[in-house]
């Protein structure tokens, strides 16, 4: 997708972080934006956001209130949305959450919620997608991370949802060609983003160091990364050096990956600092 004005574009989780970001970039570049979360307060004030980035006067933003882990809410929501909006040209599946923990102190209820908002709510909002997209084909992001290519110590729950949408976006990417539908996955490391300071409030400190090894990226820089990904349709899109620097090592030297990883782990159990 080269050309994104006038485009009907949809962002599950577009109102805050990455999804918040890629919004505004693509109103920037001329397109129609919808955006969908669970707080109506956070979307109207994104909303306002976005509308200051109006490159034409045609262009239009609205927000509905969605909980992606709740396929009847989804099925409901985008009906409605489709009869108000139309059909998206454009899904980004961006809503999800992490709370690290070590494996022991998570509990199914901890983890069945990071699945269902992670995973389920982005097969959700898919599954109703996809049959109305085949009209006309269109393009569909799923936001994964780069702990969804390499697991990490003490995201054992998130990192396991993250590996799915791997897989999900890879297969439903061979299927959806045909019909003229481009699949990418977006994989950002940490970012600064308010779920950012969520997630370190409970991160294990060996997780902190290994966070504090890998860098952090500003939304802005991931979305983008995103918009240059999908121009070139790229299958799997990773902003920054150091993802890139990681899923190449991950690749060709999984071992030597896994070694730094230990080292790191391994120096601050042993030294108590994190």
């Amino acid at each position: 997708m080269k050309d994104f004005r006038n485009k009907n574009v949809y962002i599950v989780g577009g109102s805050s972080g990455i999804g918040l970001a890629a919004a505004r970039l693509l109103f920037e570049h001329g397109a129609n934006i919808t955006i969908f979360s669970r707080d109506e307060q956070k979307l109207a004030r994104a909303a306002k956001a976005i509308s200051a980035q109006r490159a034409s006067t045609g262009q239009t933003v609205a927000w509905m209130r969605l909980d992606v882990a709740d396929r009847s809410d989804v099925d409901q929501v985008l009906d409605a949305s489709v009869m108000r909006r139309g059909i998206p040209d454009v899904l980004i599946n961006c809503a999800g959450r992490a709370y690290p923990h070590y494996f022991e102190d998570i509990s199914f209820d901890q983890f069945d919620e990071t699945m269902k908002i992670n995973f389920y709510g982005m097969w959700h909002t898919t599954k109703k997608v996809v049959p109305l997209m085949k009209e006309r084909g269109g393009y569909i992001v799923n936001v994964s991370s780069i702990a969804g290519l390499v697991g990490v110590y003490g995201l054992t729950d998130y990192s396991a949802s993250k590996f799915a949408i791997m897989g999900f976006s890879e297969a439903l990417r061979s299927e959806l060609k045909p019909f003229g539908i481009m699949v990418s996955v977006l994989c950002p490391p940490d970012t600064d983003t308010p779920a950012l300071d969520v997630e370190n409030r409970t991160k294990p400190r060996e997780t902190r160091a290994l966070s504090e090894n890998a860098g952090l990226m500003q939304p802005g820089d991931v979305a983008r990364a995103l918009v240059k990904g999908m121009q070139k349709n790229h299958p799997v899109i990773i902003p920054g050096l150091e993802g890139k620097m990681t899923c190449l090592a991950k690749r060709w030297a999984p071992t030597l990956v896994e070694w730094m990883m230990d080292r790191t782990v391994r120096r601050v159990q042993k030294d108590g600092r994190g």
